[in-house]
């Protein structure tokens, strides 16, 4: 599957959109609102939003999307293909005027992620994949993706969320046995350090993240190496704008592991 001109316009729009809300971070003028569910928004999500529809409407007019700022299009879940767009993944990072925050775009075909542009602006850093493979560019120097080697959940780096911290962590971390955990707010940017090998596991029991979450990040994740599932280790559903069952995310190789352990324990939420 060649998706080579859908990379080249997701990549340039991400980028794009990146130095507008970078622009707008180091200007403090943030315009901050708060949405349904009492997350915040911000003038740059809105104005990221809107570059990335208008860009990707323009270059793919038969294509569904959804963004994270807009109402969902009728009928564009389970679409052929589907683009799904975070434009700020991190909001409450952003707004801080943290660096942990990203523009995030995927494209799902036939309901599995087969592309994902990651970009954070405010590190020089941006993860992509495709069917071809997976890489990251950190200033001018790019280089392909891969997991980690770690065979044993004991052993594993966690990340975890780090404004929507669950207590369940503390639970988590007791029953893997594992004792290194980083906090960062993307969920991109946490399945970009799985993808890169710097960490190994991130484990998310809330039903609050979306659609637009994960599918840039999965394919980048899947693409090195990686697997992403629900706490039960079923795949994600891009039929469904909510993810009910959680998330897990790991290196593939202790993932069954991490799921037989933790699937039981959280069984009643989900």
């Amino acid at each position: 599957m060649a998706l080579d001109s859908e990379l080249k316009v997701a990549t340039e729009l991400a980028l794009k959109a990146g130095t507008e809300v970078w622009r707008i971070q180091r200007g403090g003028e943030l315009g901050i609102e708060m949405k349904p569910g009492d997350e915040p928004v911000t003038v740059a999500d809105r104005l990221a939003s809107e570059m990335i529809v208008a860009g990707l409407r323009a270059a793919f007019p038969g294509d569904p999307l959804i963004s994270e700022e807009l109402p969902p299009e009728p009928g564009a879940l389970g679409s052929k293909r589907l683009w799904l767009i975070d434009p700020i993944d991190g909001t409450k990072d952003f707004i801080t005027g943290s660096d942990g925050f990203a523009v995030m775009i995927g494209l799902c075909v036939d309901g599995r992620p087969q592309l994902g542009v990651v970009h954070m602006p405010a590190q020089d850093r941006t993860y992509w994949a495709t069917p071809d493979g997976a890489f990251i560019r950190v200033g001018t120097t790019v280089r392909p993706l891969h997991v980690s080697d770690v065979a044993l959940a004991v052993d594993a780096k966690l990340v975890a969320s780090k404004s929507h911290r669950s207590d369940h962590m503390d639970t988590v971390k007791r029953e893997l046995g594992i004792h290194d955990e980083l906090n960062i707010a993307s969920v991109g940017a946490k399945l970009g350090l799985i993808a890169t090998g710097v960490r190994d596991l991130y484990v998310n029991p809330a039903t609050k993240t979306k659609a637009w979450d994960t599918c840039g990040p999965e394919a980048i994740l899947v693409r090195a190496g990686g697997r992403i599932t629900d706490l039960l280790g079923r795949p994600i559903d891009y039929t469904e704008l909510k993810h009910q069952r959680g998330l897990v995310a790991s290196n593939g190789r202790i993932h069954d592991e991490v799921v037989g352990k933790l699937a039981p324990m959280f069984q009643h939420l989900i």
